[in-house]
């Protein structure tokens, strides 16, 4: 069906298209690269913010992620059942959970960052350095508004 669409549609003029069409085709390399890991992109994120920030509740993770709550209770009783986060009583509220990496999340995490990166990199092959550290700031200050 694509090769029968023209080269120039007028959706390449419509940038939640392109913003779509982009992510879609970021999250199934890195899907790709995180599959050896048994891995995928939310439950890397989810392990990502468990490492990088430590002692997020589930709550924070879910807005930070912008996933329902829901979801991030599944991601992390996945992870857990893995042995690659804990949840702990958060210190400042018992009612809430805190999710830690383990060890072997740390590690796992590791090669799957790196794994990401790599087909990151293939991905914005075409792209020069500037360009890439250009569309970070850009996409940074759309995810993030002040």
């Amino acid at each position: 069906m694509t090769s029968q669409l023209r080269s120039e549609h007028s959706l390449q003029a419509d940038t939640a298209f392109l913003l779509a069409r982009a992510n879609a085709h970021s999250l199934t390399a890195a899907n790709a690269a995180l599959a050896p890991l048994g891995l995928r992109v939310r439950s890397f994120s989810v392990l990502a913010l468990a490492v990088d920030e430590g002692r997020l509740s589930q709550r924070d993770i879910a807005e930070y992620l912008r996933l329902d709550p829901s979801q991030v209770v599944a991601l992390v009783d996945d992870l857990q059942e893995r042995h690659l986060v804990t949840r702990e009583p958060d210190p400042t509220d018992r009612r809430a959970k805190v999710v830690i990496a383990t060890g072997a999340g740390r590690k796992l995490h590791e090669e799957a960052a790196e794994a990401t990166r790599r087909a990151l990199d293939a991905m914005l092959g075409g792209l020069q350095a500037e360009e890439r550290a250009v569309l970070r700031a850009l996409l940074t200050r759309l995810a993030f508004p002040a």
